[in-house]
């Protein structure tokens, strides 16, 4: 907003140009650190909590992000988010300590050092436990401490000097704690059960760790020799050779076959494909055929219902010998296709018409549904595959020692050589298949031994541990609503949480084994010793100590009564670790459950899900009230940020460029709930925003240089009208801003203050109000009326901006008129000051939608050189009825609200007179027509007085002021 030329001479002295030290640019880059260095020197988090004491308290948990790199655009969108919340929350009244962590344990951190190390040209296998766990100590307190400093640059405030950090003794003893109350419920086994197990890191992964992308799989079908047993139940079977037809794209899984399983309400058909019979669906015949015997179908034309003709695979009916139900057909046995055993048809739900034959391959030792359809009918978990990623020597020297992916061609080599495969050697297919989300290459299921909290087994009063973690979800609150259907989808459907690990560098499971049979002991008590040293020494001493000096002296295996026992070397999940933040953390320094959990939509699966199992499994309740859900940052055009497309924007290079200010604009102005887009046209578009926003704050700052509010206000009821509509409009800000904070919808704030900025104050308000601020008298009830509003309005602003615009808001504060807090974040948030007047803001309603029309006509005139400045023209308006009634009682504000010389009512319309389409606003239609103003320009605030053409030195608007 630009200000006015200045006027002659004689008068300069005498107008009220405004004037401030608020810079007009923001200069963020430089401004940032010195107000960072401000708040620190200041304290200025310590005096946020202290002047909160014995308030409400309102608990942000931080779900913390994994020590390792620099900081991406994900973790500023969190880490703003959550700092808004927090800072509008202080501001509210409550308490809100912000207690930041960091999640520290894991094999993303093993990785990085064993590399270190290389580099080093140090080999790993040459160092002892506890040096490479110290390596890996000092690496995740090397990142904390770089991504403290990125966090800190964004304007989060928060306990910086305390964070919390897995790898802190106390937590990993308080984890090891929960774990142990895990126990004392019976609530902890060991199985060997399958599950996503990585080749490349060679450990087990939790439902979290599992990314889907499509993989292009091996599809065969595969014919098992049936046994004697399938033509007995079915004669017209007798004679011939029978297959049971199975569908895989795991070949290499095939060793492990011990049965097929069948659905027992489907019905089977046995078809006659060459020298052999199949067994299939008989609902999925035609599809199998066409995979592995095209010219078995007959293709002929059907005339449809509606006349269409189209092209239809018919199977021939005559090869069709026999059907059978699935449950007719349990207990079959057939020959393996690669060795002397035979496996048996089991039936199981799981079996679906989907895709593939109908009937499944089933290897327990590899499939979830496998493992329980084998539990079932007794089968062996048989696991020929080794922690490796390669089979041992039970398969067979052809298999022995391979990979398993690189034993799919060997296997179907060998199933065409045997004549089982019905298909071509090379057949594909494209589906969704598990990968690991760090290594990004493809996971198995394996049958290991893990550890294992059990979701299904029956606690106190009959409920399961997932029927109660399910009730917890129900009391939740979930913003979007949607994230409750998802969470409770997956915990529904999820199995049995492993949480083992086969690495090095996380917490213990500290369980021992009998070294006579083998036997795990399972003791609370012991963990709970554990749990004592580990608060002192680190998690480190479960492998320095001896096994016997966590038990009582003596101790004997209760099940062959040896007392020598050895160490499980396995630590827990880092799931598990993270989980029990809300024990290690704000059962100790503030409340259970949290106010809030606020993260990226991926942790339904991740944080919020361990956690609440943790909570419940341990406390019965949720550690959370609410969880709020934030979608993925992408790129300009909704792609995903990689940096092999060089679409990636980071954080530090916006803030050099922009300013953290920017960045968190950006943030605050996002619907997070979907996924954010973030580009450079995006953020120059924030930038102009931004400035909008500023240059609001600077214009009401600069014309209260002279301003003291303790002294100069206005009462509320000395305000002239057009304050107090102003002051209304302010009001309504404050209620609609309040009411986004509470509901989590910063966009809507932002949204609110940039249109309250440009629409109601720059384009109106400012506009109408710069003359009476320059020409009246300085301490006049009129400039002093607009002044009592101006300081109000920069004041509110900055409240309700404080927790977005943090940095510009604190600026700003420090030149506020007047005795204030210290810091624009040691005060409240606003409350509205007035109600808005309905009957006021329908006279401005009226009288803006006049003004609009009569500034279309003063361009129009500008375009035709009638006039240059609008205050070189005059309006004549002529209107009848309710309109002329209206601008008649509004006359006298009228060249202010236009910024004209004269405003005129006429009883009739002169001849170049426009309407100005005004009917449905003031009930009667409008006309107006703009001309040359009378008298001469006044030297002081040049509008036009006739006054002035009789030879007076100035207006007499501005005789008052300088009298």
């Amino acid at each position: 907003m630009s200000d006015p030329v200045a006027p002659p001479k004689d008068y300069k002295d005498s107008v009220n140009l405004p004037k401030t030290d608020f810079p007009m640019k923001g200069n963020l880059a430089q401004l940032e650190p010195k107000m960072l260095e401000r708040w620190a020197d200041r304290a200025l988090w310590g005096k946020m909590l202290e002047r909160r004491v014995g308030a409400p308290p309102f608990v942000l948990a931080d779900g913390p992000p994994y020590a390792n790199g620099h900081l991406h655009a994900g973790h500023a969108l969190n880490k703003v988010l959550k700092d808004i919340v927090v800072k509008y929350r202080a501001l509210s009244g409550r308490q809100a300590d912000y207690i930041p962590g960091w999640d520290t344990h894991g094999l993303p951190i093993e990785q990085a050092v064993e590399k270190r190390l290389k580099d080093k040209k140090i080999d790993k296998r040459t160092l002892d436990r506890d040096t490479f766990l110290e390596h890996c100590r000092a690496y995740a307190l090397e990142f904390i401490d770089i991504q403290r400093s990125e966090f800190k640059r964004l304007g989060v405030l928060g306990d910086w000097d305390n964070p919390y950090r897995t790898l802190d003794f106390s937590y990993e003893a308080q984890e090891i704690r929960e774990l142990a109350t895990f126990a004392r419920r019976g609530m902890l086994y060991r199985r060997k059960k399958p599950v996503y197990f990585c080749l490349t890191d060679q450990t087990a992964l939790a439902e979290a760790e599992v990314e889907y992308e499509e993989h292009a799989s091996p599809s065969v079908y595969v014919a098992f020799p049936a046994g004697p047993e399938v033509t007995e139940r079915v004669p017209a079977l007798k004679g011939k050779a029978v297959s049971f037809v199975i569908w895989t794209t795991t070949p290499w899984t095939l060793p492990a076959n011990l049965a097929i399983a069948m659905n027992a309400e489907y019905e089977y058909v046995f078809y006659a494909l060459g020298e052999r019979v199949i067994c299939v669906a008989k609902d999925l015949l035609p599809k199998v055929l066409a995979e592995v015997k095209a010219d078995e179908l007959e293709v002929k034309t059907v005339k449809l219902p509606g006349g269409d003709v189209a092209a239809a695979a018919l199977v021939d009916p005559e090869r069709i010998l026999a059907y059978a139900r699935g449950d007719e057909l349990e207990g079959c046995t057939y020959q393996h296709v690669f060795y002397s055993r035979t496996g048996k048809i089991l039936l199981g739900e799981h079996v679906t018409l989907e895709a593939g034959t109908g009937l499944v391959h089933t290897a327990p030792g590899h499939g979830q549904e496998d493992y329980e359809v084998g539990l079932k009918y007794g089968l062996d978990i048989y696991n020929p595959v080794r922690h490796d990623g390669r089979f041992d020597d039970s398969v067979g020297e052809w298999l022995a020692g391979r990979k398993v992916f690189e034993a799919n061609p060997l296997v179907i080599d060998v199933l065409a050589d045997k004549g089982v495969l019905l298909n071509g050697k090379t057949d594909k297919v494209e589906h969704s298949y598990p990968h690991c989300w760090r290594c990004h290459n493809p996971v198995i299921l394996s049958a290991t031994y893990q550890w294992f909290i059990p979701l299904d087994q029956p606690a106190p009063g009959g409920r399961t541990f997932r029927q109660r973690v399910l009730d917890e979800v129900d009391r939740v609150q979930w913003v979007p609503s949607w994230g409750q259907s998802r969470i409770r989808g997956m915990l529904e459907t999820r199995p049995d949480w492993c949480i083992s690990r086969q690495r090095t560098w996380g917490v213990p499971i500290p369980i021992a084994y009998c070294e006579g049979c083998d036997e795990a002991l399972i003791s609370p008590e012991l963990m709970e010793k554990v749990a004592e040293d580990v608060e002192k020494q680190g998690a480190g001493v479960w492998y320095r100590t001896p096994v016997k000096d966590f038990l009582p002296e003596g101790h004997a295996c209760a099940k062959c009564g040896k007392t020598e026992f050895r160490r499980e070397t396995d630590i827990l999940d880092v799931w598990f670790d993270s989980a029990c933040m809300f024990s290690a953390v704000l059962d100790r320094r503030q409340r259970i459950p949290a106010d809030l959990f606020l993260e990226g939509s991926d942790q339904h699966r991740g944080w919020f899900h361990s956690s609440i199992l943790v909570s419940v499994g341990t406390r019965d309740t949720s550690p959370y009230k609410a969880c709020l859900t934030h979608g993925f940052v992408v790129d300009g055009q909704g792609e995903k940020m990689s940096k092999s497309k060089g679409n990636v924007v980071a954080p530090d290079k916006i803030i050099q460029q922009y300013g953290a200010e920017v960045l968190r604009l950006w943030v605050a102005s996002s619907d997070y709930r979907n996924d954010v887009r973030l580009s450079d046209q995006i953020l120059k578009g924030l930038s102009e925003g931004y400035r909008k926003i500023r240059n609001t704050i600077r214009y009401a700052l600069s014309n209260l240089y002279d301003f003291d509010p303790a002294k100069d206000a206005v009462g509320a009821a000395e305000l002239s009208p057009l304050d107090q509509w102003a002051r209304g409009r302010l009001a309504d800000v404050v209620s609609r801003a309040k009411k986004a904070y509470e509901a989590y919808e910063f966009h809507l704030v932002y949204a609110t203050v940039v249109d309250f900025c440009a629409g109601d104050l720059s384009a109106v308000y400012f506009d109408i109000l710069k003359d009476r601020l320059y020409t009246s008298r300085a301490s006049g009830a009129a400039r002093r009326s607009a002044q009592t509003v101006l300081h109000e309005v920069a004041t509110v602003l900055l409240q309700v901006l404080a927790p977005i615009m943090s940095f510009t808001a604190e600026e700003a504060w420090q030149y506020l008129p007047g005795g204030k807090a210290e810091s624009v974040f040691l005060t409240d948030f606003p409350e509205p000051s007035v109600k808005p007047d309905p009957v006021l803001a329908e006279r401005y309603t009226k009288l803006f939608a006049v003004r609009s029309a009569v500034q279309g006509l003063l361009e129009a005139a500008r375009r035709e050189k009638m006039i240059g400045s609008s205050l070189e023209a005059r309006v004549v308006l002529s209107a009848s009825g309710k309109a002329r009634d209206f601008l008649q009682a509004n006359a006298a504000e009228l060249p202010g609200l236009f910024i004209v010389s004269q405003v005129d009512l006429a009883d009739g319309a002169g001849e170049k007179a426009r309407a100005l389409d005004l009917a449905q606003v003031l009930g009667e239609d409008v006309k107006a027509e703009v001309l040359p103003a009378r008298g001469a320009k006044c030297p002081r605030c040049w509008t036009y007085a006739e006054t002035v053409a009789a030879g007076a030195p100035v207006c007499g608007k501005c005789q008052d002021a300088l009298a």
